[in-house]
């Protein structure tokens, strides 16, 4: 079969990679793909934007494409699924309107309260005014997120009144976000260990994935602004198998049942994020209507099983009849960013040392985000670069291995955390 992959960074990758080890597949399209992906067997990357949906829309029918796996959220909330769907090619994600649970984050605060799905309590604005009388009243730190989509930036944590006016002044004006920050909500601040719960959804049944942990700030100790995401590893020890029946039953079930009512069943990978209190009480935080990033790479290290299988029985309506093998070990993976990520533009062309020459073997994987292939280098393009990923006996282990890959790999102003994994490996010294 011929797969279609939307995208090119480093979730896309790992999805390509992925794809590539099922015997199903004998050819892999990626739009726009990357540097990683031109490498990968089967693969081939297609100058096509992932928001070009009419582009893709000609691809796929010409190509006569089997399936295809959209990884960013833009198309997603765009409509590309129901074009696609319009025209009878299989296609794995959410309408545009359940994609609306990671489009307007408005949409997914009511939706959440209508169900009675625990988050974090909230309000939203659209004029200033009425937000500058709110903020007044609300303790510190405070949560600010644009309503729409804002490439994974639109959250800021703020510790202080003056500030949070500032940055809401911004956000509502336009000036910050553009259109994604025209409302606004503020949510109270959670505490508590975070956690990401993805799924396969087809509709009416749901498949679980591994577990893991993100590390959204730029900084070690979890300090610093927010970004996409600076490292993840899976398992989460966090979610022991108690707390995932209640994230199971408190919020998935709820969330998939809720949009089949409304008419608009959810099909495709759902990412809950969230926030463990200190009494192991789930929180969701946000929803994603794809695949996590980074948090792909390390659990498709862990996955035995056909992915291209498990896609086209979701379109079927058969999740129900599968089950995922996974490997009993830890991933872990290491995001390497470009220097002023997440704050600033990031240069690119520099080109990258110490990448491996070939595979690294089946327990460690360099996969790439914002990378090109140019007079026979391969060149940053992006904030977020590359992704070193390995898996490991222990969490301990697999840290170890991926920060020894990291330290063969260079180019100017790099930079990464040196503490992923840290709450797990703390927990188990």
């Amino acid at each position: 079969m011929k797969v279609l992959v939307v995208g090119g960074g480093g979730r896309e990758h790992a999805l390509t990679w992925k794809l590539g080890h099922s015997e199903r597949v004998s050819r892999i399209f990626v739009a726009p793909g990357n540097g990683g992906t031109a490498t990968e067997p089967k693969a081939t990357n297609i100058p096509i934007s992932a928001e070009d949906l009419p582009a893709l829309l000609d691809f796929a029918r010409q190509e006569q494409v089997d399936l295809t796996l959209v990884g960013p959220e833009a198309p997603l909330v765009a409509g590309i699924v129901d074009r696609f769907s319009e025209e009878q090619l299989p296609v794995f994600g959410p309408c545009a309107a359940a994609a609306r649970l990671e489009g307007s984050k408005a949409f997914a605060k009511r939706f959440m309260q209508q169900h009675r799905i625990p988050t974090a309590r909230y309000e939203v604005f659209s004029d200033f005014r009425d937000a500058r009388d709110y903020i007044e009243s609300m303790p510190v730190p405070m949560v600010i997120k644009a309503d729409g989509l804002a490439g994974g930036k639109g959250v800021l944590i703020v510790g202080d009144h003056e500030q949070a006016a500032c940055c809401a002044r911004e956000m509502l004006s336009g000036e910050r976000f553009g259109d994604a920050g025209r409302q606004v909500v503020f949510e109270e601040f959670l505490r508590g260990e975070e956690a990401s719960f993805i799924c396969m959804v087809d509709g009416r049944h749901v498949l679980p994935l591994a577990t893991s942990q993100d590390h959204k700030r730029r900084d070690a100790g979890d300090e610093g602004p927010n970004t996409g995401g600076m490292g993840a590893y899976s398992p989460a020890p966090v979610v022991d198998a108690v707390l995932h029946r209640r994230i199971l039953d408190e919020v998935i079930y709820p969330t998939v049942n809720g949009l089949a009512e409304q008419g608009t069943p959810y099909v495709g990978f759902l990412y809950a994020g969230l926030m463990i209190d200190s009494q192991k009480n789930p929180h969701v935080l946000e929803f994603n209507c794809r695949f996590g990033d980074p948090e792909a790479q390390p659990i498709l290290m862990r996955m035995h099983s056909d992915l291209a299988e498990l896609c086209m029985a979701a379109l079927a309506g058969r999740l129900d009849e599968h089950a995922i093998q996974w490997d009993l070990r830890t991933a872990l993976g290491v995001v390497l960013a470009a220097g002023g990520y997440p704050l600033e533009a990031c240069k690119s062309g520099a080109v990258i040392k110490g990448l491996p020459a070939a595979e690294t073997g089946s327990s460690r994987k360099v996969f790439h985000a914002g990378t090109r292939l140019g007079d026979g280098a391969v060149l940053t393009q992006g904030g977020r670069v590359l992704c070193v990923t390995a898996l490991g006996d222990t969490v301990r282990d697999a840290r170890r291995d991926a920060y020894d890959l990291v330290r063969q790999i260079s180019w100017p102003q790099m930079f990464y955390r040196e503490d992923i994994g840290h709450r797990a490996v703390s927990e188990n010294a």
